[in-house]
């Protein structure tokens, strides 16, 4: 979480449990790896002002930390531990381990040391620039302008040394170079991944991506970009959206990559009220991976009892205030889904507003601010949070259905995968009864077919 900063029910309606297919579509966890600033952050300190840096962090973890008690640590004891080590760091990237070692020890989600090499750090600087313009943000981006060069994935340490895509932003030059969720990155022009080097001096320029992809070796060109982060996950919410044909019903789908700010449920609510999802006769809500940020308010959008205003000027310019979606709807979550989203993962389980597919969210529901550091960006836990008086810190939300991921399968509902559609009932919740001609639909051409011989019905899973 981010501190500072309808129409009648038609029986047996369709909604895709799609969750059996995007869920069942390979993303994992979330750590966005991928690229490079364009232009070197001004005015950083040696890294043999090492103990400058630690010391830097130290003392807010110390000062803001959420639970004054520092969960039972004693502080001063856990900085002489690794104060040492901090001194002999030789690099950023082993100066950034020793504190991010001794932040580990407070078990806290929110709580990370980013550095340049890590496409996170452009991210979170972005999406806290509000507050970083008061904390030395010109000093780390003159100008106050942030962007790296990147080809728009998310991404982790993969088991062969590698970069692991969990998720591929729609319309970067990653989607359109045809990467995949699963894909594992391992050079970039015969040099050794790196998520952020890799594309330095390289925009609008071919890069040679050697990766594996299921068992084969494979080498994919991709044209690296200048990525503003903020705008990247504006725009692929955008492109995410589209409204697949199944059994006579449209199924309209978007996936938010971000809930870090107002613009992206705004964005929302144009695409539902006039925009391609407008007509859509049930709605795949996707909040697996990406960054959190949302508020509870946002749930709002699904609740029918209150009117939506068309206003038009006398120009004939039209806008939608209060909008509500009032047509069934599904979430898809995973281990990904984090911070805000998982609140309102909570929220829509709870309260019954549609199934929620996928696995466990990651919990991760703390309120955190930022701090520009040496030459890092820290990211700290400042506030506990509690949902209806639960603490879904370290606990997350489960599924109302279990769908694990398949690797080596898309995380694009409409390009690859399996869909399974099940019938609602009057209120929108799925019925027990599965009917053998609805198990199994071509959605879209690309789609290969599930006997039903082969599926089984959807599980609950626990509360």
């Amino acid at each position: 979480m981010i501190e500072e900063l309808s129409s009648e029910a038609t029986p047996r309606r369709f909604i895709l449990q799609l969750a059996a297919t995007a869920a069942a579509s390979f993303i994992l966890p979330r750590a966005s790896n991928a690229e490079l600033p364009v232009e070197e952050p001004a005015k950083l300190p040696a890294l043999s002002d090492g103990i400058s840096t630690f010391d830097g962090v130290w003392q807010p973890v110390r000062d803001r930390f959420y639970d004054p008690h520092l969960n039972g640590l004693d502080w001063l004891a856990v900085r002489e531990r690794y104060r040492a080590a901090a001194a002999e760091a030789t690099s950023n990237a082993r100066l950034a381990e020793v504190i991010n070692d001794m932040l580990s020890e407070l078990h806290a989600s929110h709580t990370r040391y980013y550095t340049p090499d890590e496409p996170e750090y452009y991210q979170l600087a972005d999406i806290f620039a509000g507050g970083l313009r008061r904390r030395g943000l010109d000093r780390a981006f003159p100008g106050g302008r942030i962007s790296y060069r990147g080809i728009g994935v998310l991404s982790r340490p993969g088991v062969s040394g590698g970069s692991l895509i969990t998720g591929v932003v729609e319309g970067t030059p990653a989607e359109k170079a045809g990467l995949l969720a699963g894909d594992e990155i391992v050079s970039a022009d015969g040099e050794r991944f790196e998520p952020v080097q890799s594309f330095r001096d390289k925009v609008d320029k071919h890069v040679v991506l050697k990766l594996h992809r299921a068992g084969t070796v494979q080498q994919l060109p991709v044209t690296p970009v200048e990525i503003e982060p903020n705008k990247m996950f504006l725009e692929g919410m955008r492109a995410s959206a589209r409204v697949l044909q199944a059994n006579g019903r449209r199924i309209g789908y978007v996936h938010v990559w971000s809930y870090a700010g107002y613009a992206y449920q705004e964005a929302l609510e144009r695409l539902l009220s006039d925009g391609i999802l407008r007509d859509a006769d049930a709605l795949i809500w996707d909040l697996r991976d990406g960054w959190g940020g949302a508020v509870p308010q946002y749930l709002d959008l699904f609740n029918p009892r209150a009117p939506t205003m068309r206003v038009t000027d006398r120009s004939g310019a039209h806008e939608f205030e209060n909008v509500k979606w009032r047509k069934p709807v599904a979430m898809l979550i995973n281990r990904g889904t984090r911070s805000g989203n998982e609140v309102l993962a909570y929220g829509f389980k709870k309260y019954e507003l549609g199934e929620v597919i996928g696995t466990q969210t990651e919990g991760a529901v703390l309120a955190a601010t930022a701090f520009l550091v040496g030459r890092g960006l820290l990211l700290l836990a400042v506030d506990d949070v509690q949902v209806d008086g639960e603490r879904l810190e370290g606990v997350g939300v489960a599924p109302t259905i279990e769908v694990q991921p398949a690797f080596g399968e898309r995380g694009d509902p409409s390009s690859t995968g399996r869909l399974r559609f099940y019938p609602l009932d009057a209120r929108g919740d799925m019925s027990d009864e599965i009917d053998p001609d609805w198990c199994s639909t071509d959605v879209v051409a690309s789609l290969r077919r599930r006997p039903c011989s082969s599926d089984r019905a959807p599980t609950r899973g626990g509360a």
